[in-house]
């Protein structure tokens, strides 16, 4: 009887296998089947197979997620009335499936853009009121910030706090509201520095000489379209903030809150970058942060800060030496060639073009996708064209300086393309033109500019 037993478990165990088996194979002849249509955009033909898979092996690989966004969305863009309400509702299903079933890719976690993309979706088809689409985003941040970092996405994070905060909601507090957008824009410059290295190693071998294999060149593309992107949420992020980070509203702020935070660096840090930033720095709150600051954890920031005051105080010496002492505490080359390029427009301001400049080119030194620093050289350059040269058609020439300047900060930085390339273009204008040259008879001449300049430019041949 005993065998009995035992033979029956074996042979329901190996018919178990096997039915399970064939499921397996069936689902893995419909995988190929949807995906063959997806790949394609052929979403309807896709949709009964995906949808067959998903039910019966929801496990069996992430295509099913990964694809199945797309065949939804699809269904919500051409589907009847119908079959969108019920795809939107379907969609948001998927992305807690795909948390559950595949929370890691190449065992990163990838929790923080999977709920990133499910807040996205809650606001695009209003399927939740603000607080849950907020509360979603700030899930994705809190769980998993490493992989939340699709730029639309994040501004969307913020912008429905800052909405709430206008609707007059009670639980978003100014200082509330304020701490996300340090929180946020810190994280844009993050994802903005983490791409500009992974440019700069593709600048260098090109300054070099060395030509791009196709795949850095298709990198280069795809890390000038993120960087793109950065740039422009980046602006816009600021842009709605600006109406907010006021002086008036600022100063009452920080006051209030100074002596309950007076011990937290962090804390200390985003209230004199904000009151710096907003041109606050003449308040006396601003001397009371960075004294603090300094105190509490001497650093690259606050030497800045404390540089920033003697300038300020007419300490041009003393300026400059906490300046330099900023440089040398800052460790990431990355954050020294912001630093370096702060300095750089602190003397432009000034009128000190030539140290100016020089700081500049130490900012592109340390981070050569830096398109700000060629933009500042390149304005500085167009400032100076009444006082360099001796004639009209050589004043007229450092134009073609500043444009080449203008030029190059697009090609570094494709978020400052359109801008560079206006602004190239009117420097371009301003320069002498064929006429002039003709009338001139100096085409391929070299013109030395003996000002702070001390650079030279070749007149274009005809």
């Amino acid at each position: 009887m005993k065998k009995l037993c035992v033979i029956t478990l074996i042979l329901a165990s190996l018919y178990q296998a096997t039915v399970f088996a064939q499921d397996v194979n069936v689902c893995m002849q419909d995988l190929s089947i949807f995906a063959e249509f997806a790949k394609v955009k052929n979403y309807k033909s896709a949709y009964e197979p995906w949808k067959k898979v998903r039910t019966e092996c929801p496990t069996i690989n992430v295509a099913i997620y990964s694809y199945g966004e797309r065949i939804l969305k699809d269904r919500i863009k051409t589907g009847t009335p119908e079959e969108q309400n019920l795809a939107k509702d379907d969609l948001i299903k998927l992305y807690d499936e795909w948390v559950v079933n595949f929370p890691k890719k190449r065992n990163q976690s990838v929790v923080g853009d999977i709920t990133s993309k499910k807040a996205q979706a809650l606001l695009d088809y209003k399927l939740a009121d603000l607080k849950e689409v907020y509360s979603t985003f700030d899930e994705a941040y809190t769980k998993d910030v490493a992989s939340f970092t699709n730029p639309k996405l994040l501004y969307n994070y913020f912008k429905t706090l800052y909405d709430r905060y206008k609707e007059g909601d009670t639980e978003v507090t100014m200082e509330l509201l304020f701490n996300k957008y340090e929180e946020v824009s810190e994280k844009f410059e993050f994802e903005s520095t983490e791409l500009a290295k992974k440019l700069d190693v593709i600048l260098k071998k090109e300054d070099a000489g060395t030509a791009l294999t196709s795949r850095e060149t298709r990198n280069k593309r795809i890390f000038n379209v993120n960087s793109n992107a950065i740039g422009t949420f980046l602006s816009n992020l600021d842009a709605i903030i600006a109406k907010e980070a006021t002086c008036e509203n600022l100063i009452p702020l920080y006051q209030r809150n100074f002596e309950a935070n007076k011990t937290d660096a962090l804390w200390i840090k985003r209230a004199a970058s904000r009151m710096d930033s907003k041109e606050c720095s003449d308040d006396p709150l601003f001397v009371t942060l960075v004294e603090a600051l300094h105190a509490l954890e001497p650093s690259a920031d606050s030497a800045y800060y404390l540089g920033l005051l003697n300038d300020k105080g007419g300490n041009a010496d003393e300026a400059l030496k906490y300046y330099e002492e900023s440089i040398a505490l800052e460790t990431d080359n990355y954050r020294k060639a912001k630093i370096l390029l702060k300095i750089a427009n602190k003397f432009k301001v000034a009128g000190r073009k030539s140290s100016a400049r020089s700081y500049a080119n130490k900012a592109l030194g340390f981070q050569p996708s830096l398109g700000r620093a060629y933009l500042l050289i390149a304005n500085m350059y167009a400032d100076s064209a009444n006082q360099c040269g001796e004639s009209q058609f050589d004043k007229r020439a450092v134009y073609w300086l500043a444009a080449d300047m203008a030029k190059k900060a697009g090609q570094v930085d494709a978020s400052l393309k359109k801008i560079a390339a206006r602004t190239a273009e009117s420097y371009t204008g301003r320069a002498p033109s064929k006429t002039d040259i003709f009338t001139e008879g100096n085409a391929g001449t070299v013109i030395k500019f003996s000002c702070w300049i001390n650079r030279s430019v070749t007149v274009p041949s005809l």
